[in-house]
């Protein structure tokens, strides 16, 4: 994490590219701003746990300093650069729940809406960003995208129903969204009791 991480993975990136794999950047969520380019030539996948923006903005520039926040949870940098961000909670210290994350990705507040406008608002995400970090990026970064990440035929059919529609409502609602069902390989195996 930080600023020891790059040459690490490094070697690890260059004997994995001659098998065409990927490597993983964990956990990408502080950097020097010229370190993000290096992600790209060696094709590393960002790994964030989204709700660590929220989190950590409270107490993450004074302890690493007001110059490093450029390189704060730099969503839309990595985004804009082509590299692959795969979404996580980071449980158990963070909550599992993943509208945590999608809230956070989205509007970079906290529950209360706070800071007013968002944490450096110019790194949020678009809620299909988002949703695709852990979802379909997130399969990727576990080389399971054949079988996870979409719904289309030939995969395993897990998904969830919920009790709004997160394209359709205002984000400030993201991280309130209840499940209702839960299905895995196309059969359900958790309903909320009415």
């Amino acid at each position: 994490m930080g600023d020891a991480l790059l040459p690490f993975p490094r070697g690890i990136a260059r004997s994995r590219a001659l098998e065409k794999a990927t490597a993983d950047g964990h956990i990408a969520g502080w950097f020097r701003r010229w370190d993000i380019p290096r992600f790209v030539p060696l094709r590393l996948i960002a790994s964030m746990q989204l709700t660590h923006a929220t989190s950590d903005m409270n107490m993450a520039e004074d302890r690493l300093g007001h110059q490093r926040r450029t390189g704060a949870y730099a969503w839309r940098r990595f985004l804009q650069q082509g590299t692959v961000i795969a979404g996580g909670s980071d449980f158990p210290v963070e909550s599992p729940n993943p509208f945590f994350g999608l809230h956070a990705a989205v509007t970079r507040q906290d529950h209360h809406d706070q800071p007013s406008g968002g944490w450096y608002p110019q790194q949020r995400m678009t809620l299909v960003e988002a949703f695709r970090a852990f979802t379909l990026d997130a399969a990727y970064a576990a080389h399971q995208e054949h079988c996870l990440g979409t719904l289309e035929p030939g995969k395993w059919a897990d998904f969830i129903l919920v009790d709004h529609d997160i394209f359709a409502d205002a984000p400030e609602r993201l991280w309130s969204t209840k499940v209702l069902q839960t299905w895995v390989a196309g059969k359900r195996v958790f309903a909320l009791p009415e």
